[in-house]
């Protein structure tokens, strides 16, 4: 668990690096988590159904965090009806 968590912080101190380019286009993002390579984001602002969303979010986000963090796999966004059960 320790090990996950070195990991998640990874993500999110690179996360939070991102972050105010998004902004700067009205955008924003929110982890949501991390589980078998795979981290789950929620798309906010004008990243919401933004017709670019699916190039910011593979083409950058997840190019950038697999490239600085070997444990992530994939970035999927997770949508706005999210909750607990939706992700397995």
């Amino acid at each position: 668990m320790e090990n996950n968590e070195s990991v998640v912080n990874q993500i999110t101190a690179i996360l939070d690096r991102l972050r105010p380019y998004l902004n700067g286009e009205g955008g924003d993002l929110e982890f949501v988590k991390f589980e078998d390579g795979i981290v789950y984001v929620r798309m906010l602002g004008a990243c919401q159904g933004c017709m670019m969303q699916d190039d910011t979010l593979k083409d950058g986000i997840e190019a950038i965090l697999m490239e600085n963090v070997p444990e992530v796999l994939e970035v999927r966004n997770v949508g706005d009806s999210y909750d607990e059960g939706d992700v397995k």
